[in-house]
């Protein structure tokens, strides 16, 4: 078999189920607010208990052939309550409807809408692969400065040192190299030298909702998809203006062993201020924000201070049906200081290596720019759907320890769909992205991709199929990386009421980053060492999964089991060991290095809950779920691991076996109160070179539980209709704790929000 194999294989498999119906009827017209009779634009028509469907235009138009006969079609946009309409379909008839849709108040018809698992919109049951939905409602009651500290609520999902990491699929790697990509409206949000994801950047005063999709996904999403992806979806204006202003501030408390606390008598404190303004004028829609972050750090010298704005301006032109164009931008000035590795266990768990402002501190001081420009055009003609989204994406960084670059990314995005028989849909796209990278750091390196990818979605009845493949050539700084071939896969039967199995297959990879080949760097006597020779890791995620739509009078929620494998070939691995020159670097040559260890394979079972609804007059939400995983090489040699490994056992670093994250909120009249809560067991792996030379970290190992629970508990009022107030306690029993070695989280903070919604 070639390597061209699976992408024609998948191209004939899926023409085979490209069959011939009778002659179809029509259904068209609009979809409208009750209210105000304004159109809402994007909203979804489908065929109940199925995957056919449509999405209306920019004006709230749709058009959809139909197999004869009688019918129910189900209406939704987000934020409304969904309806149900019985038709009868002649052939060749065309029936004409107007269809209005109510503001829902308080969501007790959970129906969840993603995009990111097809590039579609699907109804999250009849997914063919794990997803999660982390919902705007929760960063606001939470009171979240950033999506990193939010994303930490999502079953399955753990975030150390800013990389994200699904199901075990990461370990430790200090800036750069992601193997989960983070999108925002389907652009990517890696920065284009280090591969990495500064959480702080993205608009978090903007989102709707954010979508995990769990496993390989680098088929429909290219590199850096090799263990999924998290797309945050942004909030565009209803028919009625809308502004959101929220205050908060928050103090950090005492950590519980006193002799910790490095701040004496003062007090450590956080505070900020997000803003939103979304309206649409005629055919123009307008979505301006704002906000502002200081953080003063529990741990020396680790402060922060940033300010944002953003804009997305969407234009619908009447004279071309169905053609909406649009420029999204988003600016952020900020600086700080960034903590890499404590002095000690003890008295200096919060103070940096080698003090402040001394030539071996480990504590880097940094300003960065980051400005992303995003022109779009959408056009959808009846059944054909145009996208092209373009991206620059600059970043400039500058630090005391003169090792700054500016980075420059370009990219772009074609994707035209066609739905065919109302029952299939059709995905191809191309995208590209061109780098250039200068500075301290770098001699001028760049770097280029280029990718094409297709994409069937059918339905059958009670079955759902995925279908796709992806071609991806790579270059940095003139070497080209062999073209990936990748395929994707799966199903997805309603076998009984509510109740729908899965199974899919996917491949990944990842390119090395410019910065893990060629940049050398130093945070005082730690040294990061390049890898020019370093390799494209490959892998493939399997999985089977039953998921569950629970009803309980106004309350709905889904229910999901899965079991998974990934396996990886050329896996890479941020590495502690001998890396530089004995008497001439420092430590010895001791430090980091990004390193292709192997062959690794990560096994286990996951079971998550998530809900929302009334029961009785309480309003209850619920987001839960436990991951169990085995993490292992399979390429395990005693002799050699176990000597650079702190575990005589095969398991991987720097991963948790057991994870369990849970949050519910209950809400009476004017009152709520939620509680969440995330047990890790201890790490049990670690570089053995890490033990033996950073200050503690042996000796806090050897002390640490092996089980951590941490909880937060939020309570809220809503003053008057327009204003609410949220007081919140994160790490509640203020305990101690480390998702990586010598880097201790914070003790319990309090906080305090004002939030004031009008519109």
């Amino acid at each position: 078999m070639t390597r061209n194999s699976p992408l024609i294989l998948s191209i004939i498999f899926f023409l085979f189920f490209v069959n011939t119906y009778g002659q179809e009827g029509i259904i068209k017209g609009k979809i409208e607010d009750a209210l105000t009779n304004q159109s809402l634009p994007f909203a979804s028509v489908a065929l109940k208990n199925s995957a056919i469907g449509t999405i209306a235009d920019a004006n709230g138009y749709f058009e959809m052939k139909v197999q004869p006969g009688k019918a129910v079609l189900v209406f939704s946009f987000l934020g409304y309550t969904p309806i149900e309409k019985n038709v009868t379909i002649e052939p060749l008839k065309t029936i004409e409807l107007t269809i209005q849709l109510s503001k829902n108040e308080i969501s007790n018809t959970w129906k969840p809408v993603v995009i990111t698992a097809g590039r579609l919109e699907q109804r999250l049951e009849q997914t063919v692969t794990s997803m999660e939905i982390l919902p705007s409602k929760l960063l606001e009651s939470r009171v979240e400065n950033s999506l990193e500290t939010a994303i930490e609520q999502v079953p399955g999902v753990t975030v150390i040192d800013g990389q994200a990491n699904i199901r075990g699929g990461s370990g430790f790697s200090y800036g750069a190299g992601s193997r989960v990509l983070v999108m925002v409206d389907d652009l990517p949000m890696l920065a284009g030298d280090a591969n990495d994801v500064k959480w702080n950047f993205i608009p978090i005063e903007q989102m709707e909702q954010v979508e995990v999709l769990k496993g390989a996904s680098s088929a429909l999403f290219g590199s850096s998809a090799l263990n999924g992806v998290i797309n945050m979806r942004t909030a565009m204006p209803g028919e009625k203006p809308t502004t959101i202003l929220t205050l908060y501030t928050g103090i950090y408390d005492d950590p519980k062993d006193k002799n910790k606390k490095w701040w004496g008598s003062e007090t450590q404190m956080t505070s900020g201020a997000h803003f939103a303004h979304r309206q649409k004028f005629k055919n123009l829609s307008v979505v301006l924000g704002a906000h502002v972050y200081e953080d003063e750090g529990y741990r020396q010298g680790e402060t922060e201070k940033r300010i944002r704005a953003n804009t997305n301006l969407r234009y619908s032109i009447e004279k071309i049906k169905g053609l909406t164009v649009g420029l999204a931008a988003n600016v952020q000035q900020s600086k700080g200081g960034t903590f890499l590795i404590w002095q000690d266990d003890s008295t200096g768990a919060y103070l940096p290596l080698g003090g402040i402002g001394l030539p071996g501190s480990t504590l880097s001081e940094y300003t960065s720019e980051r400005i992303t420009i995003d022109p779009y055009v959408l056009f959808s003609p009846g059944k054909w759907i145009h996208k092209l989204r373009m991206r620059y994406f600059f970043t400039k960084n500058e630090n005391n320890t003169q090792q700054g670059a500016t980075s420059n990314l370009y990219y772009a995005e074609y994707l035209v769909q066609r739905r065919i028989k109302d029952n299939i849909n059709i995905s191809v796209g191309a995208s590209g992205s061109k780098t250039e990278v200068n500075g301290d750091l770098y001699a001028k390196q760049n770097g280029q991709n280029m990718a094409i990818y297709t994409q069937g979605d059918a339905n059958f009845g009670k079955l759902n199929m995925s279908i796709g493949g992806r071609i991806e050539q790579g270059k940095i700084s003139g070497k080209s990386f062999d073209p990936q071939y990748l395929f994707r896969t799966g199903l997805s039967y309603q076998a009984w009421k509510g109740g729908f199995i899965r199974s899919s297959y996917g491949q990944g990879f990842r390119f090395p980053s410019i910065a893990e080949k060629f940049i050398r760097t130093q945070v005082g006597s730690i040294v990061i060492y390049p890898n020019d020779s370093l390799e494209i890791e490959r892998g493939w995620s399997a999985e089977l999964g039953l998921k569950q739509v629970i009803q309980l009078k106004s309350w709905r929620g889904l229910a999901d089991v899965s079991y998974f494998i990934t396996e990886f070939s050329d896996m890479m691995e941020f590495t502690f060991g001998p890396w530089g020159k004995p008497g001439v670097d420092p430590l010895f040559g001791l430090g980091f290095k990004s390193v292709n260890i192997g062959n690794a394979r990560i096994s286990g079972f996951e079971i998550n809950l998530a809900g929302e609804g009334k029961i009785g007059s309480v309003s209850q939400t619920i987001l839960a779920g436990y991951t169990w995983i085995d993490p292992i090489q399979t390429d395990f040699l005693a002799s050699r691991d176990t000597a650079r490994n702190s575990s005589k056992e095969n398991i991987l670093k720097y991963r948790f076996r057991n994870l369990f994250k849970f949050d519910c909120e209950t809400s009476y009249k004017k009152l709520s109160i939620g509680i969440s809560g995330r047990y890790y067991t201890n790490i049990e792996n670690i570089d053995a070179a890490f033990e033996g030379t950073i200050p503690g970290v042996k000796q806090y190992r050897e002390q640490q539980p092996k089980d951590n629970w941490i909880f937060d508990a939020r309570i809220g009022w809503q003053i008057i209709k327009i204003l609410r107030c949220n007081f919140i306690i994160k790490n509640l029993l203020n305990e101690e704790f480390m998702t990586r070695p010598a880097d201790l989280q914070a003790p319990r903070t309090y906080s305090i929000s004002l939030n004031m919604k009008i519109g």
